[in-house]
Formats: C-alpha cells, sequence, structure tokens
C-alpha cells in the first residue's frame, strides 16, 4: 500500500471520532463561549497554574488515554478487552503505596523505585491474565474477569482498609503541576507514554506483528510469528500503562483509596478505543483514535456536568451519545455510507459526461 494510501486510510479511520469532537466543541461554543476560556491561576503552594475547562478536559483524561493505549493493542492482538484494570490498577497503587512507606521518606529515587516495583508488579498480573488468553485460549473478557472481580480485594490485602495520606512535594508535581510550569504534569505523562509507544512501533515491528497476529492468527504464525508472545507482550505493555496510571491517580489525592482509584475506568477505556475507530474484533488499530476517544468521552462528561445534568443522570446521557458515535463507526454503516458515496460519485459523473 502506498504511503498516500495509507494516510487516506488512517484518516478515514479518525473520521468518525473527530466528527463527534467537531460537533461537541459545536455544541459548547453555541451553548456558552465561556467553554473554551483559559485563564492562570496562583495553586494552593503559590504556584501559577492553567485554568479552564480545556484544560480541566485534557488534565482529567489522561489516566484514560493513558490505559486506552494498552487496551488498544491488546484489543488489536487478542480480538478481546481487559476488563480489569481498574483492579489491576488499584493493587499496582497499593504497591506503589507500600513501596514508599517502607522507605518512610518520599524522594525522586524512593518514588521512581516505587513505580518500577508497582510496574513490575503490574505486568505480573497482566500477564497472568494474557497467559489465560493466549496460552489457554480464554475469550478475553472471560479471563480478565477473575482480577476483576477479586483485584480490589488483593489491593487491601496489600494494605488493608486504611487511605494512608502522601504528603510531598514531588507526588504534587507528578498530580498536579511542576513549580514554575503551569501545565498540569498528567498531559506530559500522556505524551510521554505516546512518544514512547511510538518510538517502539518505529524502530521495531512489534506494531505490524500486532495487526498480524490480529487479522489472522494461522497466516501469522506460518509466517514466523509467535502469537502467544505478541499477545503476552500487549498485556504487558498494557500492564505498563495500568501502573503509570496508577501513580498519576495516587498523586492527584496524595492518598490510596483501593476502592476508588481508577474505578470503571476499564468501560471508559474500552469505549475510548471503539470511538477512535479501532476494531473491537483485533486487527487493524490506531492509538491516535484511541487517545482521541478518552478526550471525547471526557469532554462529553464534562459538557453534562456543565449543563447541570445530576451526576445520577450523567452515565444515562452519555451512554446514549457513545452508543450513535460507536454505531456511526461500526464496519456496517461505514461500509454502507461509503458505498452510497460512491454511487453519489459516479451518478454526478455520468450526469457531467451527458451534460458534455
Amino acid at each position: 500500500m502506498s504511503s498516500k494510501k495509507r494516510a487516506s486510510s488512517g484518516l478515514g479511520q479518525l473520521l468518525i471520532p473527530l466528527i463527534a469532537l467537531g460537533i461537541l466543541l459545536l455544541f459548547n461554543l453555541l451553548r456558552d463561549p465561556s467553554f473554551f476560556s483559559i485563564g492562570v491561576a496562583v495553586n494552593n503552594s503559590g504556584n501559577q497554574v492553567l485554568t479552564g475547562n480545556l484544560i480541566s478536559i485534557i488534565d482529567s483524561a489522561s489516566e484514560l488515554a493513558i490505559i486506552a493505549m494498552g487496551m488498544t493493542l491488546v484489543t488489536a492482538a487478542c480480538g478481546g478487552q481487559d476488563i480489569s484494570v481498574g483492579a489491576v490498577g488499584a493493587i499496582s497503587g497499593a504497591v506503589l503505596v507500600k513501596v514508599l512507606q517502607a522507605f518512610g521518606a518520599i524522594t525522586g529515587p524512593t518514588v521512581l523505585l516505587a513505580l518500577l516495583v508497582s510496574i513490575l508488579v503490574t505486568i505480573l498480573f497482566k500477564l497472568f491474565n494474557g497467559t489465560l488468553v493466549a496460552v489457554f485460549r480464554i475469550q478475553p473478557m472471560i479471563a480478565t474477569l477473575i482480577l476483576y472481580s477479586c483485584g480490589r480485594s488483593i489491593a487491601y490485602w496489600i494494605n488493608g482498609d486504611a487511605t494512608p495520606q502522601l504528603n510531598s512535594p514531588i507526588l504534587s508535581a507528578i498530580g498536579m503541576t511542576i513549580p514554575g510550569i503551569p501545565v498540569p504534569t498528567p498531559i506530559f505523562c500522556v505524551l510521554l507514554v505516546g512518544l514512547l509507544l511510538a518510538l517502539i512501533f518505529k524502530f521495531t515491528n512489534i506494531s505490524l506483528y500486532t495487526q498480524s497476529v490480529g487479522i489472522n492468527q494461522g497466516a501469522a504464525r506460518l509466517n514466523g510469528i509467535n502469537p502467544t508472545a505478541i499477545k503476552l507482550l500487549s498485556f504487558a505493555l498494557l500492564g505498563v500503562c495500568v501502573a503509570i496510571s496508577s501513580l498519576i491517580g495516587v498523586s492527584r489525592l496524595g492518598q490510596l483509596n483501593h476502592k476508588t482509584l481508577l474505578v470503571d475506568i476499564e468501560m471508559d477505556a474500552i469505549l475510548a478505543v471503539a470511538i477512535g475507530g479501532n476494531n473491537l474484533g483485533g486487527g487493524k488499530f490506531k492509538l491516535s483514535g484511541s487517545i482521541l476517544g478518552a478526550y471525547i468521552i471526557q469532554m462529553l462528561t464534562t459538557t453534562l456536568y456543565a449543563m447541570k445534568v445530576s451526576p445520577v443522570n450523567v452515565k444515562a446521557y452519555k451512554a446514549i451519545v457513545i452508543i450513535i458515535i460507536v454505531i456511526a463507526g461500526s464496519p456496517v454503516v461505514q461500509a454502507k455510507v461509503s458505498a452510497l458515496w460512491k454511487k453519489l460519485r459516479s451518478g454526478r459523473a455520468a450526469a457531467s459526461k451527458e451534460v458534455g
């Protein structure tokens, strides 16, 4: 496929999420132009920070965007989704806090070490899921239901029912802003994870292998690709994403609450992948689409709250809008729209010839 055709295909995949984002932006512009205002305020630490709905949307969606990237890889390779990311995120947060408490003082090196330990533990749990999927060939959603059910209980066993406070300028900088830099730090975390994955895909064949396994596992094996290894790798990369998101979640609040950390994020992550135009049955994927999907979900949530919709009804309204977006981006609808467009173009060409 030529580079021109690849670019056209990539843009086509992003068409629905871009249209959805455009509609949300236009709706908010007509509803309340001040929705897009960005200002500068001084936080409790005396540092200047950017404020406004757009900044809040991009910042608040950071954990979701990072997990959506990892979820995209699992979806592409395995043709299914991991519904345990929130529960395993609670385990990751519990391990992170346990390591920090063991050292007592929270310094740069101890935070880095705690993050590395939590990443390793999270990868182990994700490899457990991956083994059930890749080796025992259990459907991903069923395989991950185990940790979805017991993950937060494991987090409780690690740290008990306490919600330890973590008063540290380092964690505040990770969860909020770095002194002297008004942009929220989680936004940089999303950029960093996206850049690292982009570099991995650029200098390795992991992206190609992942898509090949998702499209046709048997054909991939005949071409020398190990489907089991690729599936396990996708779960491991998701584990890294979950651990980083957990660090951001713990740092935002300055405490660990295993009951609420990354709660319900798995459903939003799956929706972000779907809204981003990725095939939930596996195969071709686009990380930028999933990131865009995460921001669309967060913008929709923020818009509903700005319209004074009660928290009880927000999920219902979100479900309606998301169903419309997902159906509009489904292969069936896209095929019908494409056929209609081709028919219209051929009709115009025939009419122009008759006129000529």
